[in-house]
């Protein structure tokens, strides 16, 4: 799966006069913003996290690199209820997107701060119904993951200067204090969750369209403690 997607939503120009939209942000210039400053998810409900960039599930790509998934995984402890993981939002901004999904609902919001950026999370029994132009607050709650047919994911996209929607790595947007959380589980560093570009184009995958073939050569989990 590419994904070029640009969003005009509450597009306009900048005071600068360049014509280039508020709603963009080059990473390679400004680096990535730590604007996600609550998580996403249920933690404690987790066993491991899928690293950015892995062969996990399937091609989730965009326009500057293919096949790999550039998004997170989540999966739930065993011997758990995964229909009573917790979902929430990770950020203060407005819905830009609610799609039906083949297990539960994908929200995409995005950002009051940073409106270049838009957090989308997977897979999600609604509690109340959300519409595209909703406002919702950091921390409010959404409903739960849909079940165990399925794991938990989110990913990040950035509306890059040339106009094409530019995946980065949930954990490089999230506040050094949420960071602490997987600390105490035993990450050490953000970097133990992302698969670096050159590392995997060092050792690329195998697609079949969205469908991942043959094995990796690289260590596609972090486990939590």
């Amino acid at each position: 799966m590419v994904l070029m997607i640009f969003s005009s939503f509450g597009c306009k120009k900048d005071n600068g006069g360049s014509g280039i939209p508020e709603d963009t942000w080059d990473i390679e210039v400004k680096g990535i913003p730590k604007f996600i400053r609550h998580d996403y998810v249920e933690l404690s409900k987790i066993s491991r996290v899928s690293k950015f960039r892995s062969g996990v599930g399937h091609d989730y790509s965009d326009a500057f690199e293919h096949c790999r998934s550039i998004k997170h995984y989540f999966e739930p402890k065993s011997g758990i209820d995964w229909t009573g993981v917790k979902i929430f939002s990770p950020i203060s901004g407005k819905v830009t997107r609610v799609e039906q999904e083949w297990a539960g609902t994908k929200i995409e919001i995005v950002s009051d701060s940073f409106p270049a950026f838009r957090v989308t999370i997977f897979h999600v029994n609604l509690s109340a119904a959300l519409q595209v132009g909703d406002n919702i607050i950091m921390g409010q709650p959404l409903g739960t993951h849909i079940g165990a047919q399925t794991m938990s994911d989110v990913s990040v996209i950035v509306n890059d200067p040339t106009r094409q929607g530019r995946m980065v790595s949930y954990f490089s947007a999230l506040s050094d204090e949420v960071f602490t959380s997987y600390v105490s589980r035993g990450v050490i560093a953000r970097d133990d969750l992302i698969i670096s570009k050159s590392l995997r184009d060092a050792h690329p995958l195998q697609c079949n369209g969205d469908i991942f073939v043959g094995t990796d050569s690289l260590i596609n989990w972090v486990e939590l403690n």
